[in-house]
């Protein structure tokens, strides 16, 4: 049975060989389609995540900062807020 050996052996290294075509084919498509996705990425000018990390600690620091400027002015305002009168009437000194 030494012809039928062969051709086994001979259909194993060409399904072998088609597996390791099939996946060098798989890994060159992935390597195409990640960098026409970084391209597309990069060309929407699309906010990295540090970007963002960034804007938000920002934000927070101009919030409590706002905050504190409000109950600054708010105090200001109670302490020297003329004695208001209704309108028509007269202020008396």
């Amino acid at each position: 049975m030494p012809p039928s050996n062969r051709l086994f052996d001979e259909f194993a290294r060409l399904a072998t060989d088609a597996a390791g075509a099939a996946q060098g084919v798989r890994r060159e498509a992935e390597t195409v389609f990640k960098a026409q996705v970084e391209r597309l990425i990069r060309d929407m000018d699309i906010a990295s995540r540090e970007e963002v990390d960034v804007l938000r600690d920002l934000v927070a620091a101009l919030r409590s900062q706002n905050d504190a400027l409000a109950a600054r002015v708010a105090a200001l305002e109670g302490a020297s807020a003329p004695v208001r009168t209704a309108p028509g009437a007269t202020e008396s000194l």
